[in-house]
C-alpha cells in the first residue's frame, strides 16, 4: 500500500515543480525592474546636482542668470533664493527647515517659496437667522470663512438670510438646538434663543429649553471636536439691578419665579453650564452679555421697545409707552455689537464681558428721538407697566474697552434712521415728501 501511496503523490509532486519556475521567474524580474529603477533614480538626481543653480555658482564663482516665464526678463536666481529666505514668514521656517534635516539644503536643491492656504475657519452659528445671527453671518463670510447656521426659525426668519443661500462657503439647517447634532466646526457661536419678551413668554418652557438642554449641547459638540464657543447672554441676568451701571462682577436682582425668569434664569444657568464646561472640560468659552440692540432686520411685532416705537410711528398709531416712561435703557447699533462678538471670540478672555452703548435713555426721551425721525406728529399713549420690568439699565463696558479694544461706535441718532428705512420697506410704507425747503423758497 505504500508503494501506491507514493505513486499517487508523484504527478502532485510534479505539477508542484511546473508551478514553482513561474514564480522564480517573477521574483528574477522584479529584482531586475527594482535594479533599473534605482539606476535611473540615480541618473536624475546626479543631473539635478550638474544643473543646480548652487552648484553652478559653486564652479563657476559667478550667480546664475535664468528667463522669467512671465515677463522674458533675466533674474537671479541666487538673489531670488536670497530674497526668499529673508521674506519668508518665520512661521513656517521650522517646518521647512526640519524637511531638509534642520535646515541644511541637499545638494541640488533650491529653496522654493511655500504655498500656504488662507486660515479660514468653519464656523457654527446657532440662531443664525435671527436679528442679530444674519448680521454676524454676514460679516464671517465678508472675512473668508465657511459659515454654517443652524435655526429652527422660531423667531429667525429665511428672509434674513436669502442673499447668502448661493455662497458657497455658507449652509442652512434647520435643527432645533434641544436635539443634538453633530458637525466638524472650529468656532460656535451659540445665539439660539428667544430673545424678546413677546416669544419668550408665549412659549416659556421651550425657552428654558433652549437655554439649558440647548447649550448643553453645544457645549458637548464644542467638547467633542474642541472648537471655542461663545455664549451669548443677556443683560437680563442683571434683573431689576440695584446697582448702577452694571459691572459683570454684579450678580444681579432677579425673580426666579416671575414670567420673565424663563429667559433671565435660562441665561444664568447656560453661564453656569459654560463656566463648569470651561473648568471641568476645558472647552474654551467666551460669554458675551448683550444690551439693548437695534437695527434692521429687528421683528416688526417683538415687543421690544425700539421696534415698538418705529412700527407704531410708521402705521400711524400711537406709541405705546409702559409704566411713567422714566425707565432707562441703553441701545447699540447692530453692527457695533457684531464687532465686539467677534473681538470677544477671537480673543483669550473668557468674560463675562458686557456688550453695550452706556449712553442712557429714558422711554420718554426714546420716543420722542422716534418722532423726530418717523413723524413729527405721532401720539404717545401710556399702558400699566409689565411684570418685573427694569427700572433702569446701563452697562459698564470698562472690561469691554480694556479687554477687547472694543467701544460702540454708532449714536442712536445715526443708527435709528437705517432701521426706520428697513421697516418702512418691509412695511410697505411710503416715505413722506419734505416740503420744508419749498416752503423756505416761498
Amino acid at each position: 500500500m505504500g508503494g501506491f501511496r507514493n505513486l499517487e503523490l508523484l504527478p502532485l509532486q510534479k505539477s508542484r515543480t511546473r508551478l514553482m519556475k513561474p514564480i522564480n521567474s517573477l521574483w528574477e524580474h522584479r529584482i531586475t525592474y527594482v535594479c533599473i529603477g534605482m539606476i535611473i533614480a540615480f541618473g536624475m538626481v546626479s543631473m539635478n546636482s550638474i544643473l543646480s543653480p548652487s552648484v553652478m555658482m559653486a564652479q563657476t564663482g559667478e550667480p546664475v542668470q535664468s528667463s522669467d516665464v512671465t515677463t522674458g526678463s533675466p533674474v537671479n536666481d541666487e538673489v531670488s533664493m536670497v530674497s526668499f529666505r529673508e521674506d519668508s514668514a518665520e512661521v513656517f521656517r521650522p517646518a521647512y527647515q526640519a524637511k531638509l534635516g534642520g535646515g541644511a539644503l541637499g545638494i541640488g536643491l533650491s529653496r522654493r517659496p511655500l504655498v500656504v492656504p488662507s486660515p479660514k475657519k468653519r464656523v457654527l452659528v446657532t440662531g443664525g437667522a435671527g436679528f442679530v445671527g444674519s448680521h454676524l453671518v454676514d460679516r464671517l463670510l465678508e472675512r473668508g470663512d465657511e459659515v454654517i447656521v443652524v435655526d429652527n426659525f422660531f423667531t429667525g426668519r429665511k428672509e434674513n438670510i436669502a442673499h447668502n443661500l448661493q455662497n458657497p462657503r455658507f449652509e442652512l439647517i434647520r435643527h432645533d438646538v434641544v436635539e443634538p447634532i453633530l458637525l466638524e466646526v472650529d468656532q460656535i457661536y451659540h445665539l439660539a434663543c428667544p430673545a424678546s419678551p413677546v416669544f419668550y413668554k408665549h412659549n416659556p418652557i421651550k425657552t428654558i429649553k433652549t437655554n439649558v438642554v440647548g447649550t448643553l449641547n453645544m457645549l458637548g459638540l464644542a467638547k467633542r471636536v474642541k472648537a471655542r464657543f461663545l455664549l451669548t447672554s443677556t443683560s437680563e441676568v442683571y434683573g431689576d439691578p440695584l446697582q448702577h451701571p452694571q459691572k459683570e462682577e454684579y450678580w444681579g436682582n432677579v425673580n426666579p419665579i416671575g414670567v420673565r425668569s424663563c429667559y433671565d434664569e435660562g441665561k444664568r444657568t447656560a453661564e453656569t453650564l459654560a463656566m463648569d464646561y470651561s473648568r471641568g472640560a476645558g472647552v474654551e468659552v467666551r460669554i458675551a452679555r448683550i444690551f439693548n440692540t437695534y437695527g434692521p432686520r429687528m421683528s416688526i411685532d417683538d415687543g421690544r421697545v425700539v421696534s415698538n416705537f418705529v412700527a407704531q410711528a410708521l402705521r400711524k398709531e400711537p406709541m405705546t409707552v409702559y409704566g411713567d416712561g422714566l425707565q432707562t435703557r441703553s441701545f447699540q447699533y447692530v453692527s457695533d455689537l457684531v464687532e465686539g462678538l467677534m473681538r470677544l471670540m477671537e480673543g483669550e478672555h473668557i468674560g463675562p464681558v458686557n456688550l453695550g452703548n452706556p449712553g442712557e435713555f429714558t422711554m420718554l426721551e426714546l420716543s420722542e428721538v422716534v418722532k423726530s425721525v418717523v413723524d413729527k406728529d405721532a401720539r404717545i399713549v401710556f399702558k400699566e407697566n409689565t411684570a418685573d420690568d427694569p427700572h433702569k439699565r446701563k452697562p459698564d463696558i470698562t472690561k469691554a474697552k480694556q479687554l477687547l479694544g472694543w467701544e460702540p461706535k454708532i449714536p442712536l441718532r445715526e443708527g435709528l434712521p437705517r432701521m426706520v428705512e428697513d421697516f418702512r420697506m418691509r412695511l410697505g410704507v411710503e416715505k413722506p415728501i419734505d416740503n420744508s425747503a419749498d416752503a423756505e423758497h416761498v
